[in-house]
């Protein structure tokens, strides 16, 4: 199993996000309840993850015109870019193109050279995702609710505000995942609360 970390940016503990609050999300039946999830971003940011997402899609699709798989994740203001493009010149120009909507702070541009994945691995990749996910639900040691999944060739990117530790944990989740060939860190990584016996 490969685990490679992405270069990251480490916030100071005035900038962390407070929590946005609680959503219920219920299973379709299968899972009796609801499961809160806590995001770490503000409501006005996960709004703007959503424009970034949808304008990056957009015009990355309208300039290659079915010549690439570019898959645009943005989580905080950031944005991960995978899939599959025909050269060099594409690669650089995607990532320009994401680079260039407004509010972007950085590009984690992971597009690999050559011909767009079928519909079967692509199927495979969401099955995937969905194992990892479950693989942290089920471990108590992992903040599954701060971390966003991305597969890719089975290749498996996390992106998050975690701590070092929440991180390492979730990474140690996706790796003994069956099926997964790699795990990319993207997280961007925040400061540690005091431990209880050094609060006052």
């Amino acid at each position: 199993m490969v685990l490679r970390t992405f270069p990251v940016l480490l916030l100071c503990a005035a900038l962390v996000p407070a929590l946005s609050g609680c959503f219920p999300l219920a299973a379709g039946g299968l899972v009796a309840g609801a499961l809160a999830v806590d995001d770490r971003r503000t409501l006005a940011t996960q709004a703007e993850d959503r424009t970034i997402q949808l304008k990056a899609e957009s015009r990355i699709a309208e300039q290659f015109r079915g010549r690439a798989n570019v898959n645009v994740t943005a989580y905080n203001r950031r944005v991960l870019l995978t899939g599959e493009v025909p050269d060099a010149n594409a690669r650089a120009e995607a990532a320009r193109m994401a680079g260039a909507v407004e509010n972007v702070v950085s590009v984690a541009n992971e597009l690999q050279i050559g011909g767009m994945s079928s519909m079967t691995a692509r199927s495979n990749d969401s099955i995937l995702t969905g194992k990892v996910k479950g693989n942290m639900v089920d471990d108590p040691q992992v903040q599954a609710n701060t971390v966003k999944v991305v597969t890719e060739a089975s290749v498996v990117y996390l992106m998050g505000l975690v701590t070092r530790e929440e991180g390492d944990r979730a990474a140690a989740a996706a790796a003994r995942t069956s099926g997964v060939k790699q795990v990319v860190k993207v997280f961007e990584y925040i400061p540690a609360p005091p431990r209880a016996a050094e609060k006052k």
